[in-house]
């Protein structure tokens, strides 16, 4: 059914990008009813426009609070245009129709970005706003609905080639575009007033980004999130699902690293486990040592650095084939070798301002887990070896905790100089695990000896650590918690092996 669009309600905190629409309904002879600043700003660019408080009979009070909250203003919305009930109260409250609502809402999560005055905050809850944006997209059989400035450009176009004529299908995804603002909207106000836990699970992101394809090539994908906040693409192709997974991993992993590590870091994540990863003096030198931790799993793996990324690194790194690169920055000569593949992925990446959520959510069963991040090494540092570690030891076993806790569990990581040298991860049982990271160490002919091992949960046995023992592993850190911890105590403590216990398990599934 098509509707032609003779009456406009305007009111907007955003003027940006109103000004064409204005004019162009203006050229079509549509009566403009609006409200406070869009008033001003319509008349300011010589435009007639009937003031709400007009038709309302009533003020703009309450310092603003209330201005089109009146059953004039609703019922020109609301009426059924093919209602004769609805036409004869209409006519006999004298309240005249709207066929057109551009209403935007205060910036309720600006607001709360930018301040934490409550007061400040609880005044851009928008009441109006939303109601009448409700109200239109309710009557979209008669009603279009404009929400957000965003979608400005499609209102402009429908005025411009169809002279204010919709058909019901247009209005009807406007009306689905506008009650998703809404509902974003009520979320974000929801999530500032709720307590964890929350009542419901109620979440909201835009940004949708379709995917080439989810984790197979048969299923849809699509990635909801702004990314731009977070990295500018320098070169290749669109990130897959598969990527972002990856440099999820990765980017998390790296930002243990941003505050207190003196050292250049470079690591390697392929299906989100860490198979390589280093620190070291320079970045080129950090990057051979993370390659040679597990050179063969590093091919088409997705790297990143927590420096930035020179010639000589570069250079080194174009030898192998990645999906991505990430790093805090790339000298010129760098990037121009690292583009010359033209479907290999650079994102540069502050990693000083990304804040990563501090919530973790996944869809299982008919409902949703949500959980506090992972956050921290360790909660204390308690020596109960056969003696004190050494300074070198210590800082590979906060290093190798660090690793061990960006692996699927079951998980043990081998360290040695700041570098992983084995790791076995995914594992159904620990043993399993340490056997994994030992024949890694051997596969690449790395020397145990003076290495150090981390383990992601406790050792419900003392044969780990017997077995690391005899492959020439002295250190071991482990959060500690079974009911048999004396077992590997006390076995550390005969063979005076340093062993510390942390206090917090890191368990990844």
């Amino acid at each position: 059914m098509e509707h032609t669009i003779k009456s406009a309600l305007i009111s907007v905190f955003y003027k940006d990008g109103l000004e064409p629409i204005v004019k162009a309904l203006h050229d079509l002879n549509v009566t403009i009813y609006t409200t406070g600043g869009t008033q001003k700003f319509i008349e300011d660019l010589g435009i007639p426009c009937v003031a709400a408080e007009s038709i309302t009979g009533y003020p703009s009070i309450l310092g603003g609070r209330v201005k089109t909250l009146h059953p004039t203003v609703f019922g020109g919305i609301l009426g059924k245009r093919t209602d004769e009930q609805h036409i004869a109260e209409m006519q006999q409250y004298q309240i005249p129709t709207v066929d057109l609502v551009i209403v935007d809402l205060y910036p309720f999560e600006e607001t709360v970005a930018t301040t934490t005055d409550e007061a400040a905050i609880i005044e851009k809850i928008d009441i109006g706003g939303p109601s009448m944006i409700r109200a239109a997209a309710k009557n979209h059989a008669h009603v279009a609905v404009v929400a957000h400035k965003q979608h400005y450009a499609a209102l402009l176009y429908l005025l411009q080639t169809q002279k204010g004529i919709t058909t019901l299908e247009q209005r009807r995804a406007l009306a689905a575009k506008a009650f998703d603002v809404v509902a974003h909207y009520d979320v974000a106000i929801s999530k500032y007033f709720s307590e964890y836990p929350a009542a419901q699970f109620v979440e909201s992101i835009g940004f949708p980004t379709p995917l080439r394809y989810g984790e197979n090539p048969h299923q849809q994908a699509t990635f909801y999130g702004n990314l731009q906040q977070l990295f500018t693409q320098l070169n290749g192709k669109e990130l897959s699902y598969n990527n972002l997974v990856d440099v999820d991993a990765a980017v998390q992993l790296i930002s243990e690293f941003n505050e207190g590590m003196p050292l250049p870091v470079f690591a390697i994540i392929k299906h989100t486990n860490v198979c390589g990863i280093a620190a070291r003096a320079t970045i080129s030198e950090a990057w051979n040592a993370a390659l040679a931790g597990d050179p063969e799993s590093a091919f088409g793996g997705v790297l990143v650095a927590n420096a930035t990324i020179d010639l000589a690194t570069a250079n080194a790194i174009n030898e192998i084939f990645f999906e991505v690169l990430i790093a805090p920055s790339y000298d010129d000569d760098a990037q121009s070798i690292l583009k010359s593949k033209k479907n290999r992925i650079l994102l540069q990446m502050d990693v000083n301002r990304v804040q990563l959520p501090n919530e973790q959510y996944k869809s299982l069963l008919n409902g949703v887990l949500v959980q506090a991040g992972d956050e921290g090494n360790y909660a204390e540092w308690k020596e109960v070896g056969g003696r004190t570690c050494t300074d070198a030891e210590k800082m590979d076993l906060t290093f190798a905790n660090i690793v061990c806790k960006h692996l699927k569990s079951n998980a043990i990581a081998l360290v040695k100089d700041m570098q992983l040298i084995g790791k076995g991860c995914g594992q159904t049982s620990r043993i399993d695990a340490l056997r994994h990271a030992l024949e890694k160490a051997a596969q690449f002919k790395f020397d145990l000896n003076g290495a150090v091992l981390a383990s992601d949960a406790f050792f419900p046995f003392n044969d780990c650590v017997q077995m690391a023992h005899s492959a020439g592993i002295q250190a071991f850190i482990q959060p500690g918690g079974s009911i048999r911890d004396k077992d590997s105590i006390d076995y550390a403590v005969t063979h005076q092996l340093a062993m510390v216990l942390t206090g917090t398990r890191h368990f990844r599934h």
